[in-house]
């Protein structure tokens, strides 16, 4: 009977003090009660384990825990009915304050058009839904022991198919190692340089300054090189030191160029006389436009060129889902960091977006996306040559963001109304690197793909009255 009690009651954890004594251990028992239901430990409502099943846990007698039951039921704490069990009774709470976001005046906005995330509201709930249950359904057991630190075989090699398919890329599902995102892979890759020796990465002149910090605090100098029409200038890497770099070469973020076909080629050379290594950062790669998809510079030279990519901009961030492709000199290498690291992504969603990969679902949510986006740039394109006819619009052929061009000294007080207006918006000089060679480009980088789908109208009309309003 007892075991029968202790596989069917709800486990409780209570510290009932050391009086051992009946009298005190019921004490020890009712204040322990009183405290979790007053801390709200014990939602209101919740059900409380039968007086046998919780004796049995205890190991206490029965009558002690009725005893106290009925103690709590007096003073309120407690609500007791027959067929409903012994509940926490219902009472009004009142929610700690949450402190308001600083440096934002008047509220939380409205309306956000900061770059780097796609619309989430679009996250393909249904079809994720039946491709976790396949997933989950066909799982053979050993993918819910110890994980291998490269990943599940499943997604490495759905993977593989779909990048060389999409993307251009040489990948063999045994040089793929997925990670829980771009984040946690450069982290990675920064430890595995600096234990090489080296003491610089070369980055891009406008980039993440996330992606600058992961960098510096892996012990490696950040230095940045020029940029001008044709993209980021390589030429700076052969008068350098630094044996790697850090690209965006389909899609310079947050500048919108790809980078020319003559400084793909330069890069890659430059690679190779100097055993150099590239970190290509395919963030968007899926999402093109107007012209063909740039395939991934990794294609021109799989034994110089780390890829990465994710599904952060194709699904959402929150998945934690992302991949590198390896060469075979670095391979080993970063598979021993990520093991001591130890991080690593839940089996089941590794499983479930190899099934959405395979199944097909992958490439319809991505060509469903790539209209809805376009719509959005066209929008924009249409609002801003009515509304503000000043502000050039740059980086539309491609992405989830434009890059609006300002004259010289508005970016600022373009910014800081946007702010007023309940819009969040992110100036260009945020994006540029504190050593780059200061240039005079005011700018918005305008996150087009962020807003719900029902939020896009309101956020396009509110970033024409701020631009409207700060004039030519």
């Amino acid at each position: 009977m007892e075991e029968t009690w202790a596989t069917l009651g709800v486990d409780l954890h209570l510290e009932t003090g050391g009086d051992v004594s009946r009298h005190g251990v019921r004490r020890g028992l009712t204040d322990a009660l009183r405290e979790a239901v007053r801390g709200g430990r014990l939602a209101p409502g919740t059900r409380l384990p039968s007086s046998r099943a919780l004796a049995v846990d205890l190991g206490i007698a029965r009558n002690t825990v009725a005893d106290a039951y009925a103690d709590l039921v007096a003073e309120g704490w407690l609500t007791a009915r027959q067929g409903s069990g012994t509940r926490v009774a219902e009472r009004v709470v009142t929610p700690p304050a949450r402190p308001r976001p600083p440096g934002r005046k008047g509220g939380a906005p409205t309306y956000d058009l900061t770059p780097g995330r796609p619309d989430l509201s679009a996250f393909p709930r249904a079809e994720w839904q039946k491709a976790a249950r396949r997933a989950l359904a066909a799982a053979p057991d050993d993918a819910l022991g110890f994980a291998d630190p490269r990943g599940r075989v499943e997604l490495r090699t759905a993977l593989a198919g779909y990048l060389a398919r999409a993307r251009g890329v040489h990948a063999d599902p045994g040089r793929i190692v997925v990670t829980a995102g771009f984040v946690h892979a450069l982290a990675i890759l920064g430890r595995v340089l600096r234990a090489r020796g080296l003491r610089t990465v070369t980055v891009e002149s406008y980039g993440l300054d996330l992606h600058w910090n992961l960098l510096h605090r892996a012990g490696l100098r950040t230095a940045p090189l020029g940029f001008d029409a044709l993209g980021t200038d390589v030429a700076g890497l052969a008068a350098g030191s630094s044996k790697a770099v850090l690209l965006t070469s389909a899609h310079q973020f947050p500048m919108g160029v790809p980078l020319h076909p003559d400084r793909r080629a330069a890069a890659v050379d430059w690679a190779r006389r100097a055993g150099g290594l590239i970190l290509e950062d395919d963030y968007d790669g899926e999402f093109r436009y107007d012209r063909q998809p740039v395939g991934a510079l990794q294609g021109l030279d799989p034994e110089h060129v780390v890829y990465l990519g994710t599904a952060s901009k194709s699904l959402a961030p929150g998945l934690r889902l992302g991949w590198m492709v390896l060469p075979s000199g670095v391979h080993d290498e970063v598979l021993a960091a990520k093991e001591v690291d130890g991080a690593s992504c839940g089996a089941l969603d590794q499983l479930t977006l190899a099934d959405f990969i395979t199944s097909g679902a992958y490439d319809r949510h991505v060509r469903r996306m790539r209209l809805r986006y376009r719509r959005r740039r066209d929008d924009l394109v249409r609002a801003l040559a009515t509304a503000a006819p000043h502000v050039e619009v740059h980086g539309l052929a491609a992405g989830l963001h434009a890059v609006l061009r300002l004259p010289p000294g508005h970016e600022r007080t373009v910014v800081q109304a946007a702010n007023w207006h309940h819009l969040a918006l992110q100036g260009l000089s945020l994006f540029r690197h504190p050593e780059a060679t200061p240039q005079d480009r005011d700018g918005l980088v305008v996150g087009y793909g962020t807003p719900a789908e029902h939020a896009w109208t309101g956020a396009l009309q509110a970033l024409c009255r701020v631009l409207a309003g700060a004039g030519g």
